[in-house]
Protein backbone atom coordinates (compact mmCIF):
# COMPACT_ATOMS: atom_id res chain seq x y z
CA UNK A 1 0.00 0.00 0.00
CA UNK A 2 1.11 3.73 -0.65
CA UNK A 3 2.49 5.81 1.88
CA UNK A 4 -0.44 6.96 4.34
CA UNK A 5 -3.12 4.36 3.21
CA UNK A 6 -4.38 2.39 5.73
CA UNK A 7 -6.98 -0.83 5.74
CA UNK A 8 -10.42 -0.41 8.05
CA UNK A 9 -9.24 -3.07 10.59
CA UNK A 10 -5.71 -0.69 11.06
CA UNK A 11 -7.91 2.27 11.35
CA UNK A 12 -11.08 0.73 13.54
CA UNK A 13 -7.27 -0.47 15.97
CA UNK A 14 -6.59 3.40 16.31
CA UNK A 15 -7.20 5.35 19.54
CA UNK A 16 -9.40 8.63 18.46
CA UNK A 17 -6.21 11.00 18.72
CA UNK A 18 -4.29 9.10 16.53
CA UNK A 19 -7.10 9.22 14.22
CA UNK A 20 -7.42 12.89 14.00
CA UNK A 21 -3.71 12.92 14.17
CA UNK A 22 -3.55 10.75 10.58
CA UNK A 23 -6.48 12.31 9.31
CA UNK A 24 -4.41 15.55 9.55
CA UNK A 25 -1.42 14.35 7.95
CA UNK A 26 -3.46 12.46 4.99
CA UNK A 27 -5.30 15.77 4.44
CA UNK A 28 -1.90 18.07 4.38
CA UNK A 29 -1.25 14.97 1.77
CA UNK A 30 -3.87 15.24 -0.39
CA UNK A 31 -3.02 18.52 -0.96
CA UNK A 32 0.33 18.83 -1.94
CA UNK A 33 -0.70 15.97 -4.38
CA UNK A 34 -3.63 18.46 -5.70
CA UNK A 35 -0.86 21.15 -6.07
CA UNK A 36 1.58 18.50 -7.66
CA UNK A 37 -1.13 17.51 -10.18
CA UNK A 38 -1.82 21.29 -10.50
CA UNK A 39 1.71 21.53 -11.78
CA UNK A 40 1.37 17.99 -13.61
CA UNK A 41 4.28 16.87 -12.13
CA UNK A 42 2.11 14.12 -10.49
CA UNK A 43 3.45 10.52 -11.16
CA UNK A 44 0.99 8.60 -9.70
CA UNK A 45 -2.72 10.28 -10.01
CA UNK A 46 -4.39 6.94 -8.53
CA UNK A 47 -2.49 8.10 -4.89
CA UNK A 48 -5.19 10.96 -4.76
CA UNK A 49 -7.80 8.32 -4.88
CA UNK A 50 -6.47 6.41 -2.59
CA UNK A 51 -5.60 8.92 -0.17
CA UNK A 52 -9.33 9.98 -0.24
CA UNK A 53 -10.36 6.72 0.59
CA UNK A 54 -8.40 6.58 3.28
CA UNK A 55 -9.65 9.87 4.43
CA UNK A 56 -13.33 8.40 3.53
CA UNK A 57 -12.65 5.74 5.74
CA UNK A 58 -11.32 7.38 8.95
CA UNK A 59 -14.54 9.80 9.23
CA UNK A 60 -16.85 6.69 8.80
CA UNK A 61 -15.06 5.34 11.81
CA UNK A 62 -14.88 8.21 13.58
CA UNK A 63 -19.29 9.00 13.15
CA UNK A 64 -19.69 5.25 13.83
CA UNK A 65 -17.93 5.56 17.42
CA UNK A 66 -19.71 9.40 18.16
CA UNK A 67 -22.92 7.25 17.27
CA UNK A 68 -22.61 4.63 19.59
CA UNK A 69 -21.63 6.87 22.14
CA UNK A 70 -24.64 8.40 22.18
CA UNK A 71 -26.88 5.41 21.89
CA UNK A 72 -25.31 4.21 25.24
Amino acid sequence: MPKGVLSIEEIRKMAPEERRRKLAELRAELARLRAQAQRGSLEKPSSIRKIKRTIAMILTVEREEAKQGRRA
